[in-house]
């Protein structure tokens, strides 16, 4: 008899965490780990644009590390800090290794006085586009911190990827040799403007 890939278990609106905890699939845990599976589906979106592309060498291994981390991360917000289950975490390593690829990445970059908007190559805009799913990542773990202990690491990777990842867009449009469009806001939007500090 083959297995099917359906159980039927989460027909009533719930799911298991690592250590057999039921829980609605509305709770913050599993918004949390849920959207970083989108970030990673997005960034596994940019390796696909990225093939046959300028720097595809260079930067496709380092998104396949990032790929591995995030699983690495979803496990970690999947399974609550008192669990049985023995996990991987992610760690202050993790967050050091990001902040090394931010530097080694940054360097090679024309410097950046005002905002850009997102787009470029399609790989370029790809990158963007998981920026922004981990932002919202951050918020749901943030939130989920409110409600249940979370690792604290994970929240302070997840901040410092999606910095990494606006690094790797404009380094991905900069070796496709794509200009990036600046935004032009009117003169009261200017003054409005948020800060690119996060």
């Amino acid at each position: 008899m083959s297995k099917t890939i359906y159980t039927g278990t989460g027909d009533d609106g719930t799911t298991s965490l690592f250590g057999g905890e039921r829980v609605a699939k509305g709770n913050p845990r599993i918004d949390a780990y849920g959207t970083v599976d989108e970030a990673n589906s997005t960034v596994g979106l940019a390796r696909a644009h990225l093939r046959g592309e300028p720097g595809e060498e260079t930067l496709d291994p380092v998104l396949g590390d990032l790929q591995d981390e995030l699983f690495v991360l979803g496990a970690d917000l999947a399974t609550p800090i008192d669990a049985k289950p023995v996990v991987e975490r992610i760690e202050a390593a993790h967050v050091e290794a990001l902040e090394a690829r931010i530097d080694r990445f940054d360097a090679e970059l024309p410097s950046l006085d005002r905002f850009i908007l997102p787009g470029g190559t399609p790989a370029g805009a790809s990158l963007h586009a998981a920026r922004t799913v981990c932002r919202r990542a951050e918020r749901h773990t943030v939130e989920a911190r409110a409600a249940t202990p979370i690792n604290e690491q994970a929240m302070v990777y997840l901040n410092r990827l999606s910095d990494l990842l606006f690094v790797l867009a404009r380094w991905a449009n900069h070796q496709a040799g794509v200009q990036e469009d600046a935004w032009k806001p009117s003169p009261a939007d200017a003054d409005d403007a948020p800060s690119t500090d996060a």
